[in-house]
C-alpha cells in the first residue's frame, strides 16, 4: 500500500485583541495553548465489488485565532488538497479505485496553537442600530439553512425574547440568555446533535450543536448575522489523550467589532462562566469548518452535508459510514492555569 504525503506551511498571523473583560477572563484557563493533535480514520468493510471509494477529510487551517501546521497526511491513496468555496473550509480528497483491501486508513498530524479569543468590553457597541447595509459577504449568514429556519415559530420567539431590546448586541445577548435557560444540556433519547432549530426548540435540550443551532436561527431572525463553528476540545488541565468527539460554537456579526464568539453549551454546564461565554472562548479547542448545508469540492453526489467535522466518504456514489474514528493530542507546552481539571463534555459521543 502506497503512501503519500502532504506538507503544510505554518502561516503565523498576528491576533489583535480588544479589551478585555479583566474579571471573567481572569478566571479562564489556558489564554494559548499549543498542541499536536492527530486525526486518525480506518474505513471499514469496503465492498469488495467496490469501483470507486471517495473520501473528504476536513482540515484545519490557520486564522486569526489559531497557527496551524499540517506535519503529515497519509493514506492508500493520493490526498489532494481542496476547499469549499462558500466557506472557505479546507479538505483532503483521496479517491480508491477498485481497492483490494477492505480496510483503508488516512491520518493527519498536526502542530496547533490555539489563543483565546474574545472580543473583550464591546460596551461601547451596545447601541449600535445596525443600520449601516452589511457587505454581501456577511449579508448570506442571515439566510436560512435546511435545519435553521429564521421564520415561522423562531421569529415569534425572536421577537419576544428581544422586545423592547436595542441594537444587534443587546438582542444578541437577550437571544443567547434565552436558548442558555431554555435548553438542557441532554444527550438522552434521539434526535439530538443534528443541530434542527425547531426540534431544540420543541425537545429543550441537546449538545452544543443544537444549542447553537438555535441561537443562530433566533439571531438571524433579528436580522443578525450568525455562523455555525465546528472542531474538537481540548480537556482543561489534561495535557495528553483522546478526544471523544467535536464541539461546536457560533459567532455572530456587529459592525466595529466583526465576529462575535458565544459558547451557550459550555456555558450551561460551567454556569460561573455565563458572561464569559459570551463574546470570548477559552483555547482549549481546535476549530476545522464554518457552515451548514456544504456543497464540497469535488461536489459529492449525496445533499450538501449537515457539517463537516468528521470525514465522507461516497462508495459508488452512495454515502458510507463503517469506519472507526480516533482523535488524540498532546501538549507541547503547558500554559498558566487557574482552573481545577475538568473533562469537557461536550463531545457527540
Amino acid at each position: 500500500m502506497s503512501r503519500k504525503s502532504f506538507i503544510g506551511c505554518m502561516i503565523v498571523l498576528s491576533f489583535l485583541s480588544l479589551e478585555a473583560r479583566a474579571a471573567d477572563v481572569a478566571k479562564s484557563s489556558e489564554k494559548v495553548r499549543k498542541f499536536d493533535f492527530t486525526y486518525q480514520i480506518t474505513l471499514k468493510n469496503l465492498p469488495g465489488n467496490a469501483q470507486r471509494v471517495r473520501v473528504w477529510i476536513p482540515v484545519a487551517s490557520s486564522d486569526a485565532n489559531q497557527t496551524v501546521v499540517l506535519k503529515e497526511a497519509r493514506g492508500p491513496a493520493h490526498l489532494r488538497a481542496t476547499r469549499v468555496p462558500q466557506f472557505g473550509d479546507r479538505l483532503m480528497y483521496a479517491e480508491i479505485l477498485h481497492p483490494k483491501s477492505p480496510t483503508a486508513e488516512f491520518t493527519l498530524a498536526y502542530e496547533i496553537t490555539r489563543k483565546e479569543y474574545s472580543k473583550g468590553n464591546f460596551q461601547s457597541l451596545m447601541k449600535y442600530n445596525g443600520a449601516d447595509p452589511l457587505p454581501k459577504d456577511i449579508a448570506f449568514y442571515l439566510l436560512p439553512n435546511h435545519l435553521v429556519p429564521v421564520d415561522g415559530k423562531i421569529k415569534t420567539l425572536a421577537d419576544e425574547n428581544t422586545r423592547g431590546v436595542q441594537g444587534p448586541v443587546e438582542k444578541a445577548h437577550a437571544l443567547y440568555d434565552f436558548v442558555f435557560h431554555a435548553l438542557r444540556y441532554d444527550k438522552s433519547g434521539t434526535g439530538w446533535g443534528r443541530g434542527d432549530a425547531l426540534w431544540a426548540c420543541d425537545a429543550k435540550h441537546g449538545n452544543c450543536t443544537d444549542f447553537h443551532s438555535l441561537f443562530i436561527s433566533l439571531a438571524r431572525a433579528e436580522q443578525i448575522p450568525a455562523r455555525f463553528d465546528i472542531g474538537f476540545p481540548l480537556p482543561d488541565g489534561t495535557h495528553k489523550g483522546m478526544v471523544p468527539g467535536y464541539h461546536c460554537w457560533a459567532e455572530f456579526w456587529v459592525e466595529g467589532a466583526g465576529w462575535v464568539p458565544v459558547d451557550i453549551s459550555e456555558a450551561w454546564q460551567t454556569p460561573a462562566k455565563h458572561d464569559y461565554f459570551f463574546g470570548t472562548i477559552d483555547a482549549n479547542r481546535v476549530q476545522f469548518s464554518t457552515g451548514r448545508d456544504l456543497t464540497l469540492v469535488p461536489k459529492q453526489d449525496g445533499p450538501p452535508l449537515n457539517y463537516l467535522v468528521y470525514p465522507y466518504v461516497e462508495v459508488d456514489g452512495k454515502p458510507f459510514d463503517q469506519m472507526e474514528r480516533k482523535f488524540s493530542f498532546h501538549d507541547r507546552a503547558a500554559g498558566p492555569s487557574g482552573s481545577v481539571p475538568r473533562p469537557r463534555s461536550n463531545s457527540s459521543q
